[in-house]
């Protein structure tokens, strides 16, 4: 790569998703995925930890957009800023279900993910840290549905489990996972079994409710990726050391908060029905309480710290220790890395391990 070619990716988002996080190819080694930091980090730049968390989030931002710009290809809007694919109008109908201006929503939040990924890249190179580069592992299929660009993917969208107990413990008011608690699933099916969020092939795109199963399981693994960007974010907030570091975390991690909010209450709106295919169900979730009431969308006090306090509203959970790690096997029994080899899971935890290991000072 030219050095004209690596000033304009770190000021272009574009290039970005069109090279597939060319923000970091700058730090390949001959065969490897990242390089030696520069002595630069050791000479006043970023600490060790604050430069290990900001790793493991470019590269959890990275995942998140190949997750993103697969969803945009097929029911976004493909335009300048997120370009790549040409629409399938069935299953962007099929979205459409869950709200009108899915589409919209799709493209900003890929956008957003392409920033962010683009962004914490730049900002460890500026201090002369390690910056991450996956590009290596982009070997997976891409959906064969007419819309979806042909190239390797770094996420497998069509075999997964999705653990909705997110949507339960944002509607409890005594319950939460960092007291040790554990929260039912709202659509128990979708932890059960491997189900695709995207068409497989046009075959998949009769309209029926096997197709509105998987615009369906599209709309809640949106708002599961990023109540877990929210949650990593606060968690990884309480180990950074640097100001400016901890307004970083601050700063991307609110934008998850406004990312979930928007795709739980659009989650909300998928019909019941069972899949004559797979015999995947969505239940009438306003049919068993407040604890799956699709429009209590705003957090639900709960316990925090400790039970002796009052309730409280807050995000959750938000335990630091394991925090990264948690993370990376959330993905993991997914299924987005079904297909991965190894070394892409020995990368990955290097990388979470870490993050976990840093501490405010060090």
């Amino acid at each position: 790569m030219e050095a004209s070619e690596q000033s304009r990716d770190l000021t272009s988002r574009r290039s970005f998703l069109l090279k597939g996080a060319a923000v970091g190819a700058a730090s390949l080694g001959a065969g490897g995925v990242l390089l030696e930091p520069s002595e630069a980090l050791a000479s006043g730049g970023l600490t060790k930890g604050d430069a290990a968390i900001l790793r493991f989030l470019a590269a959890a931002e990275i995942i998140e957009t190949d997750i993103w710009q697969q969803y945009n290809e097929l029911a976004g809007i493909q335009d300048s800023e997120v370009p790549g694919g040409s629409g399938n109008p069935d299953y962007t109908a099929a979205v459409t279900i869950l709200d009108s201006d899915m589409a919209q929503y799709i493209h900003d939040n890929t956008d957003d993910e392409i920033s962010h990924a683009a962004f914490l890249n730049a900002y460890l190179r500026a201090h002369g840290a390690q910056t991450v580069n996956l590009d290596k592992f982009r070997t997976l299929p891409s959906s064969q549905a007419t819309g979806a660009q042909q190239i390797g993917r770094l996420t497998n969208l069509m075999q997964l489990t999705v653990n909705t107990s997110f949507w339960t413990r944002y509607r409890s008011d005594s319950l939460n996972p960092d007291l040790g608690d554990t929260l039912p699933q709202a659509i128990p099916d979708l932890a059960t079994g491997q189900h695709p969020a995207i068409p497989r092939t046009d075959a998949d795109l009769a309209p029926t409710d096997h197709l509105n199963a998987i615009a369906f399981t599209a709309g809640f693994h949106f708002a599961w990726i990023e109540q877990g960007g929210t949650s990593l974010y606060a968690g990884l907030a309480q180990r950074a050391t640097h100001s400016e570091v901890l307004r970083i975390l601050l700063s991307i991690g609110g934008s998850e908060i406004m990312h979930f909010q928007t795709w739980q209450d659009k989650a909300g709106n998928a019909l019941p029905l069972t899949d004559p295919t797979t015999g995947l169900t969505f239940p009438d979730l306003n049919a068993d309480g407040e604890l799956t009431q699709t429009n209590l969308i705003m957090p639900e006090p709960t316990p925090f710290l400790d039970r002796k306090f009052p309730i409280v509203s807050i995000i959750r959970p938000t335990e630091t220790d394991g925090v990264a790690m948690g993370a990376l096997n959330a993905f993991t029994a997914d299924g987005l890395f079904i297909g991965q080899p190894p070394e892409f899971f020995a990368v990955l935890t290097g990388l979470a391990k870490a993050a976990d290991a840093a501490r405010h000072g060090s």
